[in-house]
């Protein structure tokens, strides 16, 4: 990692959705959450209201249950992922955590999504979301364009 410079991750062909999220790990966290066992095109649009109408951890603390429901409704899971938005949110907020994967409900997933899009350590990641290994196969491709 560079030090003094902030990693911003290049673009890619792929349009992640971490890759609009990179700068506030609770979103992009969140958004790993809301892609757990669903597809980005029932995923994405939601995602986007979400953070309209809770853009901080401290909103989600705020938020009401069945507010929360509501904005994971149709995606399947509904219970379980507000349970993990709420739990994880709090640990995010009090535990003092290195990598995510410490806190509720974030899984490889989630960690590897930090890892890669957060703190620069894309290099020791090897994930196992598809579309993961192939952001991390494009920045091997282009380290060179990129100085990486």
């Amino acid at each position: 990692m560079k030090i003094g410079k902030q990693w911003i991750p290049p673009r890619s062909p792929y349009a992640l959705i971490q890759e609009d999220l990179f700068h506030d790990p609770w979103q992009l966290l969140i958004a790993t959450i809301f892609l757990t066992k669903v597809t980005a095109k029932m995923a994405i649009p939601k995602i986007h209201k979400f953070f309209k109408k809770w853009p901080k951890p401290e909103d989600v603390k705020k938020a009401e249950t069945l507010d929360l429901l509501r904005s994971v409704d149709n995606l399947g899971l509904e219970n379980t992922r507000v349970k993990t938005i709420k739990g994880f949110t709090e640990d995010y907020l009090t535990k003092d955590w290195k990598y995510p994967i410490e806190l509720y409900g974030i899984g490889k997933y989630g960690n590897d999504s930090y890892r890669i899009f957060c703190v620069n350590e894309w290099k020791l990641v090897q994930p196992d979301d598809i579309m993961l290994s192939k952001y991390k196969e494009w920045l091997l491709r282009n380290e060179e364009t990129f100085g990486l």
